[in-house]
This record gives structure tokens, C-alpha cells and sequence, in this order.
């Protein structure tokens, strides 16, 4: 074989290879807006289950959403809570499930999801907990974050389910 013809071969190789790295990497993907293949890598890490996060923060006002998440480099467990009129994050220790900070949530993007999360959690029957455990028995995963919704009138709440590197959206109902 050719020099000229081996480069051109191991050019095409390593193109090939960069294209398969890059689709590995999308199907890691974007997680919540957030760097997906970051939180996959952290997970092990998380001994908190997500249904232990949310009962941790019941103390703090009724959950109504969860998520493992990256928040400027560093790996974290939040947890939204409403309590009457007012929201709350808190971020739970994702090794020992203790609660590590409590902040009020009172502008900006944050307020705005947290009362969308906390109407939808108006009409819902069950807990979040009980979509957690739904989810995760069916797609035989661990579940990094659950958000509620209203859809056709009716109270449901998105599970993203890790497995294997991938995720997963489940939708559960919470009536």
C-alpha cells in the first residue's frame, strides 16, 4: 500500500472515528439545557436517590421539582419547594441526603418556573415521588430529575431517566 493511499485511509478513519465520538456525545446530549455528559459522569457519585432529595426538602415546603444538575462546574442536588406563596431552592447534599442551603426564590427565570411547577402541582393528586418510583421501574434507570406539567388538562409529571448513559423522558401521571 501507498503512503499517499495508508493517509488518506487513516484520514478517513479518524474522520470517521471523530464522527462517531461527536454522536456518542449528542446521545449523551443536553440534559435540562445543561452539559448532559457532565451530570452522566457525576451520578455515581450521588448515593441520594431523587425520592430521597424530595422528602429531605418537605421540611422546607412542598416540592415541586427536582433535578441533579451542573450549576457553574460544580455538581449539584435542587430541589423546588413552594410554601404558600412563597418558593424555595434547596440543595440537598446528593452524598448524604442532609440539606446543605435553602434560598429563597424571589425573581428572574427561577420564580417564573417555580410558580409554572407550583400550578401544576395545584392539580395534581399524587406526589412526585410516586412518578419518580413509576419511572424508574419502567425504564430501569435512575431518575435525575422530575418536573410537573398540565397537559389536556391534566396533571403529569416529566421523569428524565439516566440508563447506560442515555436519557430517557418518561411522562407519569400524577392524578
Amino acid at each position: 500500500m501507498s503512503n499517499k493511499f495508508s493517509r488518506a485511509l487513516l484520514g478517513a478513519g479518524l474522520a470517521t472515528i471523530a464522527s462517531f465520538c461527536m454522536a456518542a456525545l449528542a446521545t449523551a446530549g443536553e440534559y435540562e439545557g445543561q452539559d448532559g455528559a457532565a451530570v452522566a459522569k457525576m451520578m455515581p457519585d450521588a448515593k441520594v436517590k431523587l425520592q430521597q432529595a424530595l422528602a429531605a426538602a418537605a421540611g422546607k415546603g412542598k416540592p415541586i421539582s427536582a433535578k441533579y444538575e451542573m450549576d457553574e462546574g460544580k455538581f449539584q442536588l435542587s430541589v423546588y419547594t413552594a410554601k404558600g406563596d412563597a418558593f424555595s431552592e434547596v440543595l440537598v447534599d446528593y452524598k448524604t441526603g442532609k440539606i446543605a442551603k435553602s434560598e429563597k426564590i424571589d425573581s428572574g427565570e427561577d420564580l417564573a418556573h417555580a410558580k409554572e411547577q407550583a400550578d401544576a402541582m395545584r392539580s395534581a393528586k399524587k406526589p412526585l415521588k410516586d412518578a419518580v418510583d413509576k419511572a424508574e421501574h419502567e425504564a430501569g434507570g435512575r431518575a435525575v430529575s422530575v418536573m410537573p406539567t398540565v397537559s389536556d388538562g391534566h396533571a403529569k409529571a416529566v421523569v428524565t431517566v439516566l440508563k447506560d448513559g442515555q436519557y430517557k423522558e418518561m411522562t407519569e401521571s400524577l392524578e
